[in-house]
């Protein structure tokens, strides 16, 4: 495709031109500003609520929320008005009737301090809601809580349910269609992700997460990592007065029992947080495989079946405090540990045909019988400053990480021929011991400055120390009983990786337009080394990262924003371990030790439009991307295939989001999510026919019903449609998911049931060629789930919620 660019931008110019003429026509507009604090903390409070409402009718008129340093800044018509802020679990105020006029476009409510509030009013049927969804242009935020289906699961189950993103059958995540996403916990890495992707989010607990941040094209402020965004995990915690909590009990089929705690206790300058969660559960799982290699008149035909079930006990615990020195300094440190305890049992059954289906050559049957071991800790301290003049910030943050992962497996393997004869050449016994550390030292300074009065600057330093191994070893039973050692599968895989940041941000505000821009310098010592064989990869490398961030904001609660950034994904530890999975005799995979980072250019244009009755998003954005780092599959002439990361020449990506989330009725609210998306992958370094230029989309729709007698019920649907890759395809996915609520103890408890994947069918299916084989996959890593939970609250306000808006419910 011919300058891809010009098209993106030309895109941008015609939506805005659009936009400027259908919402720019009313100029006779006023600005309402001011800050939101709890009262007896004095510190912010973000995504509190705002409404100006009509002093004759109380009609609304405009709205919106706190940022994070409890700001806010609203637009409304000349007029006379009052105004409504509230947040949950504190009591609203109003603010009585003032005029905007043009000799007062201009008007700042200045610090507005909230109570909390143990009780609910009796007006109102329950305290203010805070949206499931938040829009911003920098970000969505999700507000977990809200959704039901995440009542008894994992973090991972939570991503699945949030728009933009996606989670295969292994627990991979996916951003707008891409793997290359950046995972932290409270703003931070986590061990859970270093090893294993975003697989490990299936050990953390959901009832541990309170909202899931989804960041497209972040600036300077961020790391690098990431070529399609940044997903940021915040854990719970309070920080009111006196002591409130909630407690959860979960059991579920197939087994899932689990209890949780998130509690806190607040008094003068001290706040004590504590979250636990233990939980217990089998997993299932099966999948099917069909291949077919050819070697010349010969064609080895492969059926391949795998049943496997794992059992996993899991212990979290996130605890620390927060120390006050006065409203301007804040003291926090925590601890978080967790340990899982699995066992691992697959059978896979290998049938093996010669040139046709009727033509049976032999049967294998494989187990793998692993326990695993992973004690995971994390050490965080943080120091935050506020200074007189408002914005004016410093934070400082240390933490350490420290993940240990011990693997003891064995395999046993027996074959027979199609005459029932033993095949005592591929009949085997095997072990394998496999321990894996990760050590990680963060440290990073941020600073903010104000430069006149809509404007700031920012300078930020980071530095990551990260030592990980990976020492594996296999044994295999030889004629007398003894194991000797395979020389090939064992060697200790050592990485070391040392990253150090710079970064500065200048922003300003010129009436309706903003502008921002950053400039972030990192350099990455990277070196690996296999020590049996003294193989050493050492590598150095300096880049810069620009970012530019435009704002135009438009009549009629209107935003538009264009922005830019330059992304780079460094090979993770997975990516560059040379070590070969073993679990599977005939489907192997490793990693690449010479494997390049991939660097991205991200272009988006998006816009926000926010109406009484919810909101609306859209984006355009394109990415390019060189090096782009793809999963290869090589089948050899016996039917053995061989699976690591390659880099590919580049890809071009192109793409149209639509969100929304809509209050239909008082009982019935609607949200909405569809990705259209091209890519055009040139993988032709590797194989000339190693190319794709594919055309997919998928969506998400989520609809919740509040019935009578304090019923809710939710339902999703979601949908992803066939897409091609280099070597094939993977075809379309479809599932849904249900979930019934019940308010209890006087609207302190509820009662949730859920029903994940109600039809069985999240089943992952592709296809993958090659010169001489073709391969499809059918599998089905976690079956339908029913879960139960009962959630008790103790002093907070109820979450789920109804809200009087202008004299009518909502």
């Amino acid at each position: 495709m011919k300058h891809p660019l010009t098209k993106v931008i030309l895109a941008g110019i015609l939506s805005l031109l659009f936009l400027q003429n259908g919402f720019g026509q009313n100029t006779k507009l006023a600005n309402i500003k001011g800050k939101i604090i709890e009262s007896q903390s004095k510190a912010p409070l973000a995504y509190a609520a705002i409404r100006i409402l009509k002093n004759s009718d109380s009609t609304l008129v405009t709205g919106g929320i706190s940022d994070e340093k409890g700001q806010f800044s609203l637009e409304a018509p000349y007029g006379d008005y009052y105004a409504m802020v509230e947040f949950l679990g504190y009591q609203p105020i109003k603010i009585p009737s003032f005029s905007l006029s043009p000799g007062k476009n201009t008007l700042d409510l200045g610090t507005i301090n909230l109570s909390a509030s143990a009780q609910n009013l009796q007006e109102v049927v329950v305290q203010a809601e805070k949206s499931s969804m938040e829009l911003s242009l920098d970000k969505k935020i999700f507000n977990v809580g809200k959704d039901l289906a995440n009542a008894g699961g994992t973090a991972s189950d939570i991503l699945s349910n949030i728009p933009s993103v996606s989670v295969d059958g292994e627990g991979n995540v996916k951003l707008r269609g891409s793997d290359n996403v950046r995972i932290l916990i409270d703003g931070k890495p986590s061990g859970l992700v270093s090893f294993k992707g975003g697989s490990g989010l299936q050990q953390l607990q959901g009832s541990m997460v309170d909202k899931v941040e989804v960041i497209t094209n972040p600036s300077a402020r961020y790391e690098a990592e990431g070529q399609a965004g940044i997903i940021n995990i915040v854990l719970k915690k309070d920080r009111r007065q006196g002591f409130n909590g909630s407690f959860d009990l979960i059991t579920g089929n197939p087994d899932n029992f689990g209890a949780g705690a998130n509690v806190n206790y607040r008094k003068d300058k001290v706040n004590f947080f504590l979250n636990y969660a233990l939980a217990y559960r089998l997993q299932p799982g099966r999948s099917e495989q069909y291949q077919e290699v050819y070697d010349g008149a010969t064609t080895r035909i492969l059926e391949q079946t795998n049943m496997g079930r794992i059992r996993s006990a899991n212990n979290s615990i996130n605890g620390g405090l927060d120390y006050y020195f006065d409203d301007k300094n804040i003291f926090t440190a925590s601890y978080l540990w967790r340990r899982i305890d699995a066992r691992r049992i697959t059978d896979v059954r290998y049938k093996d045909y010669i040139n046709t289906l009727s033509n049976l050559y032999s049967t294998t049957d494989r187990q793998q019988d692993e326990t695993e071991d992973e004690p995971n800790s994390e050490y965080a301290f943080s120091y935050k400053r506020n200074f007189e003049k408002k914005g004016h910030e410093l934070l400082i943050d240390a933490r350490y990480l420290d993940y240990w992962e011990h693997s003891d497996q064995t395999f046993t393997q027996q074959s027979v021929f199609a005459d029932g004869i033993i095949n005592k050449v591929a009949s085997r016994t095997q072990k394998s011991l496999n321990d894996e550390t990760e050590k990680q030292w963060l440290f990073s300074a941020d600073y903010v400055q104000p430069l006149g009065k809509e404007g700031k600057y920012e300078l930020g330093l980071r530095s990551s120390f990260r030592d990980m191994s990976n020492d594996f070893f296999v044994t295999e039973e030889d004629s007398t009983g003894l194991f000797q050692p395979l020389d090939s599968l064992n060697n200790n895989f050592l990485y070391d990786e040392n990253i150090n940041a710079a970064y500065a941000i200048i922003g300003n505000k010129i009436n309706r337009f903003s502008y921002q821009f950053g400039l972030r310098a990192e350099n990455t010592d990277i070196k690996t080394t296999l020590e049996q064989t003294n193989e050493s990869n050492p590598r150095n490398y300096t880049n810069l990262f620009p970012s530019a961030h435009f704002t135009y904001k438009l009549a009629h609660e209107n935003s538009l924003q264009i922005s830019y950034s330059r992304r780079v994904r460094r090979p993770r530890y997975n990516d560059l371990s040379p070590f070969m999975t073993f679990s599977d005799n005939r489907n192997f995979s490793s990693g690449n030790p010479d494997l390049n980072p991939e660097y991205t250019d991200a272009y988006e244009l998006g816009h926000v439009k926010f109406f009484d009755k919810g909101s609306f998003a859209s984006s355009l954005y394109y990415r390019y991307t060189t090096d782009k780092i793809d999963r290869i599959r090589r089948v050899n002439s016996e039917g053995f295939a061989a699976t690591r990361p390659e880099n590919l020449v580049d890809e071009h990506s192109f793409g149209a989001e639509f969100t929304s989330s809509f209050t239909l009725t008082k009982w019935w609210k609607l949200d909405f999510n569809v990705n259209f998306f091209r890519a055009i992958t040139d993988g032709s370094n590797i194989q000339a026919d190693y190319q794709s230029d594919t055309y997919a989309w998928f969506t998400r729709q989520t609809s919740r019903f509040s019935l009578a007698k304090k019923t809710d019920i939710q339902v999703r649907a979601s949908y992803e449609a066939p897409r091609k890759t280099p070597q094939g395809e993977v075809k379309s996915l479809f599932f849904t998911d249900l979930s019934v609520s019940r308010d209890l103890f006087k609207g302190q408890g509820k009662l949730i049931l859920n029903v994940l994947d109600v039809f069985n069918s999240r089943r992952f299916r592709s296809i993958t060629r090659g010169e001489n084989f073709f391969t499809e996959s059918n599998g089905q890593m976690r079956l339908r789930q029913i879960n139960l939970t009962l959630n008790y609250r103790l002093n907070q306000a109820q979450q789920v919620t109804r809200r009087r808006i202008g004299g009518e419910e909502e």
